[in-house]
């Protein structure tokens, strides 16, 4: 059963990082994610964005929940008859200016989607700031209030409570608390692609594969 704590993934990372000995830069050339930003993230001077989540995982080749853990702890084996409960107000919470985004069921590693219950702040684009993508694809249910969804290729699309919409998130896009209330939604977002097409190309995962044939 998860608890209601924030999520640290800037210790985390720090301590994957030396324990890798690898300096900023190397993870920057793995990542894509500038050193001034890694560094404002290591020391908990912001809070990661999904993306950079993503971004971090994908490339470093860890999964998102080492990371809202707070610690490296290994990665167990993919079991059947896995289950994970999420009471009421359980969660690793990371609490940006646009968005409070709440992690659930951050225990289990390996999973094929992470579910995100998030309080969008932000009620213009410019409070918004940036679009962000992502690899993979995304589900979201308004839960309360109203969501004005923007992206590169379609008119804004107002949402209201009940409404749900799934989209590539490879498509650039941003969320907008419309009226004045802020807006609750539930965000199922599904693992990266990338990590799985990295894997296939890995020499090792090929020799591997080869071995249990």
């Amino acid at each position: 059963m998860l608890k209601t704590s924030v999520a640290k993934p800037g210790a985390a990372l720090r301590a994957f990082r030396r324990k890798q000995a690898w300096t900023l830069a190397q993870v920057c050339q793995r990542t894509g994610l500038p050193v001034s930003t890694l560094s404002r993230i290591e020391t908990d001077q912001i809070s990661p964005t999904y993306d950079q989540l993503s971004k971090l995982s994908s490339g470093l080749d860890l999964d998102m929940a080492q990371l809202l853990s707070g610690g490296m702890v290994e990665s167990k084996p993919v079991q059947t008859a896995r289950r994970s409960v999420n009471r009421a107000g359980d969660g690793q919470i990371l609490d940006t200016p646009m968005q409070s985004l709440r992690y659930l069921s951050v225990d289990l590693t390996n999973k094929q989607f992470s579910p995100i219950i998030a309080d969008v702040k932000a009620h213009s684009l410019e409070e918004a700031g940036d679009f962000h993508r992502h690899d993979g694809e995304e589900f979201i249910f308004v839960v309360s209030g109203e969501l004005e969804l923007h992206s590169e290729s379609y008119a804004p699309l107002r949402l209201r409570a009940g409404d749900s919409v799934y989209f590539d998130s490879g498509m650039a896009h941003a969320y907008v608390a419309a009226g004045n209330e802020c807006c609750k939604i539930l965000s199922i977002c599904t693992a990266q692609f990338a990590k799985a097409i990295k894997r296939a190309a890995d020499p090792r995962f090929r020799r591997r594969r080869s071995v249990q044939i």
